[in-house]
């Protein structure tokens, strides 16, 4: 950066940079170490011959492209496989035999946070299969591996390494979770569905929650004290009772000891020593030199409490409501005149669920109580709630009470009920279409790799040039393959447009109201003159029982004629007497025909023609 601008000027254009990169981006860099940060802009600026900060700004607005360019600069991914080998022995002799024993035959879930290019996950996944068998690995173990870095991440799911970067795999390990892909080596497909991938910012995103392994190596020294505090704090919350912390030899973790106890603090290997209560976890995250509150004010706890983002309470020993946010109390319509009285005197005590009995178990386990998915019918909406119980101590361990917490997850048990219902559909088709986009990737790597080495390898051109025209007939193979395949698409699609396009203009040209249902009298199809004639649009009655519809014809009284139908044969029409959408009395001809397929009778079409009434 020019030397003739005033250090005051530049870092208030460097602070508008970083909020222009969070604003455009969604990175946020504001916590990072200044003094680091600025020597990577800086670098990247010199890279583009660029000298203020402004005009940078304007570059990058210019050229989108420069932001992989700047966040590759300042994302620097440093990994491989078993790095600091003393600490991956105690893991694999210590950690991983702890946690199969403690955990015995309940799912284990680790957090890989910075993860990288997944070298370090890899080797997680890799130790934990060998203390626990590769069986019971797939089954029990979840490992959720996260970082800001897209690239990186696109590496780490494609699972694949080169000769290089396997160098440090002891070689039976290579042998038995690694498979020869061309000229490289992939991860172990059965035990990859256990490594889940995702982008994941660590000082603004949730906490990835219930977890009982962090590994987040040499991942906080990049931030500055008080945004290493925010971390660990959401750290704290994210480890179960007794979780392992694993960190790299580069950090500490002097100013947090309340949090984590060191297990062995020469491997920097910390477990978390106990649960902590809000007001505790937000003393966790420490002001800084940094801290916007000029006039050095304290935090204000309870307004922190209150603004909490989700309902909570806080009940004391003897059963009274003591503190209640504003989340909790516009959930439950708790008045300021409720805090004070015994929770048992209060309708919330047994609705949505009975906490009493939470609260008792709370206590007597000293641990924290969990109930998930808990149904509520308020007025105007069903509500799903999940309820956790946590019992506070003070700092001489004596109970004070319990935190009572309500999640509303009712947008995510719909989608989960959506999602049940689709995925065995969906199933076998997305892990066909992963395999063949994750064999594409590879192959596309595996060539641009290749080509590298020719520019730069004189003395294996012979060499590299076989292995790529072998790989280019690969390749040629696969694109002839997945051409045929997409001409055989595009023709079934299109025959399946004109088939339907033939349908909706029959049922459109139809001068009467059509029905056409299955064999179970579930609705397929209602045309427009339908639609015209009952009030009811097709997406209204598409899959609903026929019978059951309220229209203004009474259909269950030819209902004998529609099960004929079904068998077979036709009827003549017959006239009802029935009211249209618009309160008309009419005299509708109905006619029941068998819908007939290639072995036959295969639902019913229903011709509903109004003559005139009254």
């Amino acid at each position: 950066m020019s030397d003739t601008v005033e250090p005051e000027v530049e870092d208030e254009a460097f602070e508008e940079l970083l909020q222009f990169v969070k604003r455009s981006r969604g990175f946020d860099f504001t916590g990072y170490k200044r003094a680091s940060l600025k020597r990577r802009v800086q670098r990247r600026m010199e890279h583009v011959h660029i000298d203020s900060i402004p005009e940078y700004m304007d570059f990058l607005q210019v050229h989108p492209d420069e932001y992989t360019g700047l966040f590759n600069t300042i994302l620097i991914n440093v990994t491989s496989f078993f790095r600091d080998p003393p600490i991956w022995e105690f893991v694999r002799t210590e950690v991983v035999p702890e946690l199969a024993s403690r955990k015995r035959s309940a799912p284990i879930r680790a957090w890989c946070a910075g993860c990288a290019s997944g070298q370090e996950t890899y080797t997680l996944a890799m130790l934990m299969a060998e203390g626990m068998g590769a069986e019971e690995f797939k089954e029990r173990v979840k490992i959720y591996a996260t970082d800001v870095d897209e690239d990186a991440l696109a590496q780490a799911r494609a699972a694949t390494f080169t000769d290089k970067e396997v160098a440090d795999i002891p070689p039976e390990l290579l042998g038995r979770y690694f498979e020869q892909a061309g000229l490289n080596h992939a991860f172990r497909k059965d035990l990859r569905r256990a490594v889940i991938f995702g982008r994941h910012d660590l000082v603004t995103d949730a906490p990835i929650s219930r977890v009982d392994l962090i590994v987040c190596r040499n991942t906080l020294m990049y931030f500055n004290a008080e945004t290493q505090g925010r971390i660990m704090a959401r750290f704290d919350f994210a480890l179960n009772q007794g979780g392992f912390l694993l960190l790299g030899k580069a950090e500490m973790l002097f100013t947090h000891l309340k949090a984590f106890a060191p297990l062995d603090l020469r491997r920097r290997v910390f477990v978390k020593a106990g649960n902590m209560n809000p007001r505790d976890r937000l003393l966790l995250m420490p002001t800084g030199i940094d801290d916007d509150r000029a006039d050095g004010s304290p935090v204000n706890f309870d307004a922190a409490f209150d603004a909490a983002p989700t309902a909570q309470l806080v009940v004391d020993t003897s059963g009274v409501l003591t503190m209640a946010n504003r989340g909790a109390r516009d959930l439950f319509r708790i008045d300021n005149k409720d805090v004070g009285r015994p929770l048992q005197d209060l309708e919330l005590s047994y609705r949505p669920v009975e906490l009493r009995s939470l609260i008792e178990q709370a206590q007597s386990e000293g641990r924290v109580v969990n109930l998930k998915h808990v149904a509520w019918q308020r007025a105007d909406r069903r509500q799903y709630l999940d309820v956790d119980v946590l019992p506070l101590s003070d700092t001489d361990r004596r109970p004070v009470g319990v935190s009572i917490t309500f999640t509303d997850v009712t947008q995510y048990a719909a989608l989960e009920e959506d999602l049940n219902r689709s995925s065995q559909e969906l199933e076998t088709a997305m892990e066909e279409l992963q395999s063949t986009n994750e064999e594409l990737e590879t192959t596309n790597e595996e060539l641009q790799s290749t080509n590298e080495e020719l520019e730069t390898t004189n003395e294996e051109l012979q060499s590299t040039n076989e292995e790529l025209e072998t790989m280019n007939e690969e390749l040629q193979s696969t694109n002839e393959e997945l051409q045929a395949t997409n001409d055989e698409l595009r023709l079934r699609s299109d025959e399946l447009d004109r088939v339907n396009s033939f349908l909706g203009a029959v049922l459109t040209s139809v001068r009467a109201g059509v029905a056409v249902l299955d064999r179970d009298l579930r609705i397929r199809a209602w045309n427009s003159e339908a639609e015209d004639l009952w009030g009811l649009r097709a997406d209204e009655v598409t899959g609903q029982a026929f019978l059951s519809l309220d229209i203004g014809l009474p259909v269950r009284e030819f209902r004998e004629a529609l099960f004929a139908a079904l068998e077979g044969d036709g009827s003549s029409p017959q006239e009802y007497e029935a009211t249209n959408r618009r309160g008309r009395s009419i005299i509708c001809k109905v006619t029941c025909n068998p819908l007939i397929e290639n072995d036959g009778p295969h639902g019913v079409i229903v011709l509903m023609e109004a003559m005139a009434g009254d």
